[in-house]
């Protein structure tokens, strides 16, 4: 069931979140967060500025009221789930900025004031790195 990737910074994208709230899929059969994910592929291949963190796709991440979710995480730092996303390139540059800044900061956390204005309003959770709790 676990297949062992690369550590290091990611967004875990859920390849099988739904394409919106009312609908499962594009006319093409394709999901949301398998097109989430491609939008962020081919923005960091247009900017190298957004290729520091990986885009990795896991099957489902049981958020499945919140499509195109996603799982941000760096060791040893907090995490966080996003969701509710449209699978734009909008929304994939405001993941990957934001994951940009989290796996730069000390703990996982980046001030309120540096949050690109797309992922404002999509955080479902935030998970503590194993060793810790948040204070």
């Amino acid at each position: 069931m676990l297949r062992a990737i690369e550590p290091g910074p990611a967004v875990v994208v859920c390849s099988t979140c739904r394409l919106s709230a009312d609908q499962r899929e594009d006319t093409e059969g394709q999901r949301g967060g398998a097109l989430l994910a491609q939008a962020m592929r081919s923005l960091q291949q247009a900017d190298p500025a957004l290729s520091a963190v990986a885009v990795q796709e896991t099957a489902c991440l049981f958020a499945c009221h919140q499509h195109c979710t996603v799982h941000l995480r760096a060791s040893g730092k907090i995490g966080y789930v996003l969701g509710r996303f449209t699978p734009t390139e909008e929304a994939a540059r405001a993941i990957l900025e934001y994951a940009t800044l989290h796996a730069q900061s000390a703990e996982g956390v980046v001030p309120y004031g540096q949050w690109p204005e797309g992922v404002k309003g999509q955080f479902i959770a935030r998970t503590p790195p194993e060793g810790f709790v948040c204070a």
